[in-house]
């Protein structure tokens, strides 16, 4: 129901106050002790009943108390002379003495948030030292500015989001006020020398929680502490948003909505092939309904160089291909994107050309750091020659996303490393834990198989080459020869490694020259 007074009339379900035809302006404070003051108009509300119902108990001064009440005084059209509406009762309190009538609420006529629609709210200080404020105001404004960074996101500006500081209103009610789906809140609190972080997702419709974590670090370096938090809330955020998004439910679904299922799928812990075959047809039927959609064109493309580049293609040739001709059109439509110099990056380490990839990643990584393009930079150089390059930069990526749905991935190229170096026993511990986290991928399998055999241990060896032979879409590991065929092992100096180990381990599992 609406509440209407005079000429006005008060929605505290849509928090509007209107005057006639007219819209008047109210700080969401004001809004709320303004909607208390009329719902009780029939009794003298104190002062101890204003701080729990507008302040949720906190203790606010006089002054600033007597301020809200002018306010919404003037909102509407009174004044502390006149008091046509909002009495002060001295000793007793403040009364609302306008007749109210309810109304019936008319259907709403606004559209539903945007999808990808998200609020950074101020992160709250609960430690005792005021100078974390900075800290978590920080906090806040990096976390907004990564995830305007997600392709097709709708956030809402760090100055809008700041009017909710300290403001006790609920989420449901802020994710109307500012037309979004989700709300990320969080806190800062130190004790000592540590600092302990929580951030919460949650949907601005239903109020439910969608994701929460919590990051206890040491504040010797704020700034790269800031950093790395931010980095990781935001990665994870990344996943939760677009699954979120991906998982609502639609009457009829178009192509954003098949392009937002596709991206879910690749982060659900899976490039197995049924996985790969699930994604890709999601993008093609976003292609089907919308040929020109630049967002599908570039995750068909890097769907079908991931199959290629995780061998789990029937045709990688034909994959490659295609996914070369897509993100050309996508780059045409869209140059200036980081996330079209990524998929560029991808398609070009699907084809074997990692030097080439190397100033795509870098200039995708200028625009919009992650851990993921620090661990494909890694990679990339590694083929190009900075051997020494791979395994740092694969332990940053695991320091700055540990949960990451490619951290399987990263797990293999340090066993690749460790066995290219022929430190064997470490080879194979980290590349037991890329086998576990994703078993259905086939390279695991393959390095498994040689470091193995290297270590004497010729009956896993087998088991292992059996596996990856399984997995593999295509004949490469039928034989030495066709192996070395299939795809990209570097500079001279980096396949002088692979014929040292790689293939020297595969020839003593079992695998055949020609």
């Amino acid at each position: 129901m609406l509440l209407a007074f005079g000429d006005h009339v008060l929605d505290s379900e849509q928090r509007e106050l209107r005057c006639g035809a007219e819209l008047v302006a109210v700080e969401p404070q004001v809004f709320d002790l303004l909607v208390y003051l009329v719902q009780h108009h029939d009794r003298v509300v104190s002062k101890d009943d204003l701080l729990q119902a507008v302040w949720g108990g906190r203790i606010v001064s006089d002054a600033a108390l007597a301020a809200r009440i002018n306010a919404a005084r003037r909102a509407l059209g009174d004044n502390g002379k006149a008091q046509r509406w909002i009495r002060t009762l001295p000793r007793k309190g403040v009364g609302f003495i306008g007749a109210v009538r309810e109304e019936p609420e008319a259907a709403p006529a606004s559209s539903p948030p945007p999808r990808l629609s998200i609020a950074v709210l101020p992160f709250v200080n609960l430690s005792n030292d005021p100078t974390q404020e900075y800290f978590a105001d920080g906090i806040t404004d990096d976390l907004t500015t990564e995830l305007s960074r997600i392709a097709g996101s709708f956030v809402i500006a760090r100055g809008t989001a700041f009017t909710y500081k300290g403001k006790p209103i609920g989420v449901k009610q802020i994710g109307y006020e500012l037309g979004v789906r989700s709300v990320v809140t969080g806190s800062v609190q130190r004790s000592g020398n540590q600092v302990r972080v929580n951030a919460q997702l949650i949907d601005a419709a239903t109020g439910a929680q969608l994701w929460t974590e919590r990051y206890d670090r040491d504040v010797s370096d704020r700034f790269s502490l800031q950093d790395e938090i931010t980095s990781r809330i935001s990665h994870a955020l990344r996943i939760e948003i677009v699954g979120a998004e991906a998982a609502r439910p639609v009457d009829q679904l178009d192509a954003t909505d098949y392009v937002f299922r596709g991206r879910a799928s690749f982060f659900g812990m899976r490039s197995a092939a049924d996985a790969y075959a699930e994604r890709i047809s999601m993008f093609e039927r976003a292609l089907a309904l919308n040929p020109q959609s630049v967002d599908a064109q570039t995750w068909l493309a890097i769907a079908l160089a991931g199959r290629a580049l995780d061998q789990l293609s029937d045709s990688p040739a034909v994959d490659i291909a295609r996914a070369e001709r897509l993100i050309t059109q996508a780059l045409a439509a869209s140059p200036r994107s980081y996330f079209m110099h990524w998929a560029k990056g991808q398609v070009l380490r699907a084809q074997g050309r990692c030097e080439e990839a190397i100033p795509e990643f870098e200039m995708a990584f200028a625009l919009k750091p992650n851990a993921g393009m620090i661990a494909v930079l890694g990679e990339c150089r590694f083929f190009a020659g900075s051997i020494d390059d791979m395994i740092p930069l694969q332990e940053r990526a695991i320091q700055l996303s540990p949960r990451d749905p490619f951290v399987g991935h990263w797990y293999q190229r340090i066993g690749v490393a460790h066995l290219l170096q022929s430190r064997i026993e470490e080879a194979i511990v980290w590349l037991n834990k890329a086998r576990t986290v994703n078993p259905g991928r086939p390279p695991p399998h393959a390095y498994l198989a040689a470091a193995c055999a290297l270590a004497g241990e010729a009956e896993r060896a087998s088991a292992e080459l059996a596996e990856v032979r399984r997995l593999n879409g295509d004949n490469r590991y039928s034989s030495i020869t066709c192996l070395k065929a299939a795809q990209y092992w570097g500079v001279p100096k980096v396949r002088a490694l692979f014929e040292a180990t790689y293939y020297a381990g595969l020839r003593k599992a079992g695998m055949p020259e020609g």
